[in-house]
């Protein structure tokens, strides 16, 4: 295939030196459009199989709640790692199991930043299915944006606005970056095109459309802080809003990652030699193997939990406030003795009860060694449920979006 233009490139001048920013052309791609080919059809169908498979398992499961809970919170951990974030799935479980149980408790900004993309998310999905709600447009992902950025670091780099200055990606400074996106004089142009090509009548397969979609939008960067979570929330939100899956139940990070130097080989591939065919099969690679992962855990979630409650229901002197605390742990899977009381409406000395009486059953383990203050985690559940978001051996996350400013 002859090699495609994607764009083109203006000459500006950016911290003392110049440099090719480049501007994309509208979606869908042309001269030549991509050709929907045997291979990636096979591609397509491969990976809508695989959210067919994703879709029917969160129909089948006991509670779609907590299997909501559980993937919205790992996706929000892994989608704030990759920008540079320090907490874990652990650090936002037992924030949230002090949080209105202990007044006194607050989170570090690490944590912070990660309850932001979580009612960053809520807030979306509630616009969306509300008939007077914000479309799916610019204006809904600059709120968005807004409160993903609200009092966390970047906070003082224009929440909600699209940028007014210059950005870069990668590089010590703008004459050596990896990548200069659009300058600001540019950004109505290119946002206009891409919020039509969001309601545009394209024959192309939803999925495809949602992988063009991703990678325009990191593209054009059109904020100074956070355009890689909403690029990746993108990608839920349009799987969602196109009908592919009924609930937000498959998110890209992950997958990102783990292949994050392919991920940046072809975003980079598309800018540079217009492979949009290579993309996609990256990215519905992406999609099929991260569905399938999901129905995988899901199976090994309930399996686990309906194991336990077996064990549970047969331990000796087991009460009806443990009984009553262990059906609520898949969306607590972090908890301490002042939570239980909320969750159970119940009394210190009850629920102090209930909760070693799960720690006797092998459901519950204390983490902290102490005698007062501590906390109880739901181990084999979370074991399961945060693969993939631990830290490095160093402790270090390393960041798929490394944007400056001039």
């Amino acid at each position: 295939m002859p090699k495609r233009t994607t764009g083109r490139y203006e000459r500006a001048t950016v911290g003392g030196e110049e440099v090719a920013a480049f501007i994309p052309h509208a979606l869908p791609p042309a001269d030549p459009p991509i050709v929907v080919d045997a291979a990636l059809t096979e591609r397509i169908r491969t990976a809508e199989q695989a959210l067919v498979r994703l879709e029917l398992a969160g129909e089948m499961v006991p509670s779609l709640d907590w299997f909501i809970y559980a993937f919205v919170r790992k996706e929000a951990v892994l989608s704030s790692q990759i920008e540079g974030t320090q907490a874990t799935l652990v650090d936002l479980l037992t924030f949230e199991a002090q949080e209105g149980a202990e007044p006194s408790a607050h989170p570090n900004a690490d944590v912070e930043e990660v309850g932001n993309y979580l009612e960053a998310l809520a807030f979306t999905r509630t616009q969306l299915a509300d008939p007077k709600g914000l479309p799916l447009s610019m204006r809904v992902l600059n709120e968005t944006h807004r409160l993903l950025m609200r009092g966390v670091r970047g906070a003082e780099k224009h929440p909600g606005e699209v940028r007014r200055s210059q950005n870069w990606i990668g590089g010590t400074r703008p004459g050596n970056a990896m990548y200069v996106p659009p300058p600001p004089h540019a950004l109505g142009e290119v946002l206009s095109a891409f919020e039509k090509y969001l309601h545009a009548d394209d024959t192309l397969p939803p999925l495809v459309r949602a992988g063009l979609l991703h990678v325009q939008f990191e593209t054009i960067h059109p904020y100074l802080d956070g355009n890689g979570r909403i690029g990746r929330l993108l990608v839920t939100l349009l799987l969602e809003h196109w009908k592919l899956l009924t609930k937000p139940l498959l998110y890209l990070s992950l997958f990102f990652k783990r292949h994050r130097e392919e991920y940046y080989r072809r975003l980079n591939a598309v800018r540079l030699d217009g492979d949009w065919e290579g993309w996609l099969d990256f990215f519905l690679e992406g999609v099929a193997t991260i569905a399938d992962e999901a129905v995988a855990s899901a199976r090994e979630l309930f399996a686990l939990v309906a194991a336990d409650r077996t064990r549970v229901l047969a331990h000796e002197g087991m009460s009806i406030a443990a009984l009553r605390l262990f059906e609520l742990l898949p969306r607590h899977p972090v908890v301490t003795v002042a939570s239980v009381m909320k969750l159970v409406e119940t009394t210190k000395p009850t629920a102090g009860r209930a909760t070693e009486l799960l720690v006797a059953a092998g459901v519950l383990v204390e983490t902290t060694g102490r005698k007062r203050d501590r906390s109880f985690v739901y181990q084999g559940y979370l074991d399961r449920l945060r693969v993939g978001t631990e830290l490095d051996e160093r402790g270090e996350v390393l960041r798929l979006d490394k944007t400056k400013t001039s």
